[in-house]
């Protein structure tokens, strides 16, 4: 379920960076419904021809891959009935761990794995076959959030979430997906797991304010967001000569995502900021800040925050208006290979992979359906 702002507070968005409900045009948003079907059905055909005999996709060992092709499967408009969606989630209930997480137990990644394959059981769940194993698996990711056990709250790790494995860092990425897999659960905003959360996200952005002390919020300063603060701080775009963190497309929205579900309103000045830097770097084409690496990643991620956000149009830093589900959908469409799937050249962070790739533009895709425009005023 996405969340909604409350209409004075999308005004108050609206106002600040976008476009107003009174000048939207006539026509509805989004993308011809035909390309649309007709591209999730071509990449549907792909990804079922690509299956492993198992029900994997890539690695028959990484429940990761195999739960976000699931959840694009689904995504995109396959039933949980269909034969490979029913095959993946029987490979997925496969790794099901004694402690709840669903999860390789040998590469130490409980918590991502956990978190995507809960996603692809919670759009499986129309009948109620998964109760017990999402309520199972809840409890399990729960308890790999840094918290009060782990750590002080004064520490820069405090309240994210990382792979899983033991002592390892947390980052945005691994604690963006664990907000989702909770949200999926029905967690609220003042959930205490979310409120913590929360603490590590205003950290992951380079914005100096009483929400972020850290040594690297006042360096860039752009409101912007990176990879993670903790042990000693990374960002995957790299470092200023003065030891800024760099700010990027795919943490940037994924940031101001999760501080959504998280409660923040457009008032507040960590939402204000992040907008801000999305205005900026308004893109389809390529992940700001890092070109082509992680595009696909970056476009499920920009698709879901924009929806969260209930926004139809976005006005970039010149004032030009942007129907952002038509430009998403429509490059996607011009990057759709013959064969269905979609691949990113920069191959890094796995993307070079056919069905990884495909999975994403399919999440993606999903929130890319024609909506009408608003009533005139």
């Amino acid at each position: 379920m996405l969340t909604r702002w409350p209409l004075q507070l999308m005004v108050a968005v609206c106002a600040a960076v976008w476009i107003p409900a009174a000048s939207f045009a006539a026509d509805a948003f989004g993308p011809d419904p035909a390309a649309l079907a007709k591209s999730r059905s071509q990449a549907i055909a792909y990804l079922t021809a690509a299956q492993a005999a198992d029900g994997s996709w890539t690695a028959p060992n990484a429940p990761g891959v195999t739960g976000l092709v699931v959840y694009g499967l689904l995504s995109g408009g396959a039933p949980p009935d269909h034969p490979a969606v029913k095959k993946g989630l029987k490979h997925l209930e496969s790794f099901t761990q004694p402690d709840g997480g669903v999860y390789n137990k040998d590469a130490h990644h409980g918590n991502y794995e956990t978190a995507i394959v809960m996603l692809a059981f919670q759009a499986a769940n129309k009948d109620g076959r998964y109760k017990d194993r999402l309520a199972a698996a809840e409890k399990y990711i729960r308890k790999v959030q840094w918290d009060e056990g782990e750590t002080d709250p004064a520490d820069a790790k405090f309240g994210g979430a990382g792979y899983g494995r033991t002592g390892d860092r947390p980052d945005l990425s691994n604690t963006s997906f664990f907000l989702d897999a909770l949200q999926t659960a029905g967690a609220t905003k003042d959930d205490p797991a979310v409120q913590k959360a929360l603490v590590f996200l205003s950290r992951c952005q380079n914005l100096e304010s009483e929400n972020n002390t850290t040594p690297f919020a006042a360096k860039i300063n752009d409101g912007g967001f990176y990879y993670t603060p903790a042990a000693g701080g990374n960002s995957q775009a790299g470092n200023t000569p003065e030891g800024g963190l760099r700010s990027y497309g795919s943490m940037t929205y994924a940031g101001l995502k999760s501080m959504i579900f998280a409660g923040l309103t457009p008032e507040d000045e960590r939402v204000k900021a992040a907008l801000t830097w999305i205005r900026k770097f308004y893109s389809v084409k390529e992940n700001p800040g890092l070109g082509q690496q992680g595009l696909y990643y970056y476009s499920q991620v920009f698709a879901k925050t924009l929806a969260t956000l209930d926004l139809d149009e976005v006005a970039d830093a010149d004032g030009a208006k942007h129907d952002w589900r038509k430009e998403l959908a429509t490059h996607l469409f011009s990057q759709q290979q013959p064969n269905g799937s979609w691949v990113n050249e920069n191959a890094r962070w796995m993307e070079g992979d056919p069905n990884l790739a495909t999975a994403y533009a399919l999440i993606a895709l999903k929130y890319c359906d024609p909506k009408p425009a608003k009533p005139a005023k």
